[in-house]
């Protein structure tokens, strides 16, 4: 790639690390740039999966101060998204390229629907909630492996299943959002590892869209109440689909 070239991916880099932690949704944007940038499609998500590792932990420094007392729950739900991780991880790079074009644009289209109905989840989630302690349900567990293996494979919108799912699951929205900081962290460093070792990596993108990732999951996490996501939404989500007929249209 040209210098050009990489500023872009830096500069779309540190808005999809903050869009992540603001809104979730930011692989809908980085992916697409890879791929327009001359990148193939598998090239692409193995690259935007590790260039965006620092973001998520952007994202879990920004969310800290709730993980107070959530250890043993951090721990168990961490082991399954480790596991889920390097299941789709594995997946991905043990099937034929061809079939990851022809799943890829349903996924984007799949993972723009999800944050686009994001809002209506959330609504359900905090009428439904409570402060109150509760034992985690065995369906959880299951439910975040399948969750994680699909991050571990594409990772789209990922964090917009994993706060449906802990919310559901937990009846506490704000302690969600904060463990699929931490859980969609546990997952890309399944990622870097196993695409870092055998996935097709473009390095040089890595090398400037990983820290701008890691700046932008900071910044987006401690603006993620000050700021509307609203348009935010709508442009990631129209985006998304467009994207998601663009890649349609090249199979």
């Amino acid at each position: 790639m040209s210098a050009l070239d990489l500023a872009i991916a830096a500069g779309v880099a540190l808005v999809a690390g903050a869009i992540n932690s603001v809104a979730g949704g930011g692989s809908l944007i980085l992916f697409p740039t890879l791929v327009a940038l001359g990148l193939g499609t598998v090239a692409a998500n193995v690259t935007n999966s590790i260039a965006q590792w620092p973001g998520y932990l952007g994202g879990v420094l920004g969310f800290r101060s709730e993980y107070a007392g959530q250890r043993g729950r951090l721990l168990r739900f961490g082991l399954v998204a480790l596991l889920g991780g390097v299941t789709g991880s594995v997946v991905l790079l043990t099937t034929p390229t061809s079939a990851f074009d022809v799943v890829v644009p349903v996924l984007v289209l799949l993972a723009s629907l999800l944050l686009a109905v994001q809002p209506l989840i959330t609504r359900r989630l905090r009428r439904a909630q409570d402060a109150g302690p509760r034992r985690d349900p065995a369906w959880l567990y299951v439910a975040l492996f399948l969750a994680t293996v699909y991050g571990g494979y594409f990772g789209g919108a990922l964090g917009v299943i994993l706060v449906g799912v802990l919310g559901v699951g937990l009846h506490r929205l704000k302690l969600a959002n904060a463990l699929k900081s931490a859980l969609s962290a546990v997952t890309a460093t399944v990622t870097v590892v196993v695409f870092g070792l055998f996935g097709p990596v473009d390095w040089p993108v890595v090398a400037v869209a990983a820290p701008a990732s890691l700046l932008g999951g900071f910044l987006g996490a401690r603006i993620a109440t000050r700021i509307p996501t609203t348009p935010l939404r709508v442009f990631i989500v129209a985006f998304g689909i467009a994207v998601s007929v663009y890649l349609f249209a090249r199979i």
